[in-house]
């Protein structure tokens, strides 16, 4: 017979546990009983056969079928154990070996089976008190005029109490099972927040390679053509390679200041300690002075007061600047910015706007760093508005609320 050891023994459940606490109290009350009136129905040899009898119900405890013929052998051995020590045994308390059984199968099978075992055990009760009733070897002896209402009550008592039982092993095993799912749950979430993690690395790496690629490259590419062109020229027209040395220098700091670019959007924490007020215009004067480009910031004081403003919305705010004058200096041919950020009613807005040349945005959707921005927004449950069109500018909103 395929077995494998009770998983009772390993489960979490407390009504488990107690249940198999329970077994065993009553395995030990049916085996003491034995040993107390030893003298009133069976010889001592009865007694040690009998005591041998409930160590193998006990033993029996420990195994846990698997497919539903094992099962079925292993319900009907437990069924011809107890009619063997009920009958041939004479054994006192066999009432409660069959509320073990019940238990047993209830933890063991599933769905109408749990039921047809309890009603199986509930009718075998009743035959072996029946065929107790008329030996007279009951523990405790009922006269014969009220036997009716004794059968009555007890049926009652007896089906109230493997009902009972029934329901507590299902209500014991759904909890576990809810338990099992919760885990598996929580478990693949932390699988798809760790993927989630690694592919965003994944973009954000692709992303800046290929702005290194697109800009550092194109500056390190013009920078050798032109050291290479004044060295051949150096002898010949000193005036025109020396213009073209100044030309490499330009394209030098360039260069330069895409490295830094590319190393504060690497950045874990780009506030480092500031406030977001302070780093934001130290963005925006950084980004005036390198390209020339006029800005206004109005920051609202009341950002960095606020202490429920948390510190992954907040380095949100400044990689959506940040992107956005990435984005201007690059593709916009603005002269002019203006950058907003104001916090009203538990609300946080900003928003950052040019006077360049626009894009159409059905076409430009998830170009210009505007996908890594939506990405950003939904993270925190907020939303991003673009407005924008062919040679009127662009102006990007976005909206965090219950902050």
């Amino acid at each position: 017979m395929q077995i494998r050891i009770n998983t009772r023994l390993n489960t979490r459940s407390p009504l488990l546990k107690l249940l198999l606490i329970l077994e065993w109290i009553l395995l030990g009350l049916v085996a003491t009983t034995q040993i107390l009136i030893a003298n009133k129905f069976n010889s001592p040899t009865d007694v040690i056969s009998n005591e041998i009898g409930i160590l193998i119900f006990a033993v029996l405890g420990f195994a846990f079928p698997q497919t539903p013929l094992h099962k079925l052998f292993y319900i009907i051995a437990e069924f011809a154990l107890i009619f063997l020590l009920t009958r041939k045994g004479n054994i006192s308390l066999f009432q409660l070996l069959f509320i073990v059984l019940v238990i047993r199968n209830c933890v063991m099978l599933e769905g109408r089976s749990r039921s047809v075992v309890t009603g199986l055990a509930l009718f075998s009760v009743l035959i072996c008190i029946t065929d107790r009733m008329r030996s007279q070897s009951l523990l405790l002896q009922i006269d014969s005029d009220p036997t009716l209402l004794y059968w009555v009550g007890f049926l009652i008592m007896l089906g109230l109490i493997f009902l009972f039982l029934q329901l507590l092993v299902e209500s014991a095993l759904s909890e576990r099972k809810s338990r099992e799912e919760l885990l598996i749950a929580n478990k693949r979430l932390t699988e798809y927040a760790t993927q989630i993690e690694e592919l965003a690395t994944v973009q954000e790496r692709n992303r800046i390679a290929r702005e290194i690629h697109d800009s550092l490259g194109h500056s390190l590419t013009g920078f050798n053509l032109h050291l290479e062109a004044a060295l051949r020229l150096l002898q010949s027209e000193p005036d025109e390679a020396k213009q073209l040395l100044l030309e490499a220098k330009q394209l030098g700091a360039t260069a330069l200041k895409e490295v830094r670019a590319s190393v504060s959007a690497l950045r874990s924490e780009p506030l480092e300690g500031r406030s977001l007020k302070s780093a934001i215009q130290s963005l925006v004067e950084e980004f005036q002075r390198s390209t020339g480009i006029s800005s206004q910031t109005d920051i609202d004081d009341f950002i960095d007061r606020d202490r429920q403003i948390s510190l992954q919305l907040k380095t949100i705010v400044y990689r959506i600047i940040q992107e956005s004058l990435t984005n201007i200096s690059k593709h916009s041919e603005a002269s002019f910015v203006n950058i907003s950020c104001q916090v009203k009613d538990l609300n946080l807005e900003i928003a950052i706007e040019d006077n360049g040349k626009g894009f159409d945005i059905t076409q430009n959707a998830s170009g210009f760093g505007l996908q890594g921005m939506q990405e950003r927004v939904i993270a925190v449950s907020g939303n991003l508005e673009i407005k924008t069109s062919q040679g009127n500018g662009c102006k990007i909103i976005a909206r965090f609320r219950n902050i």
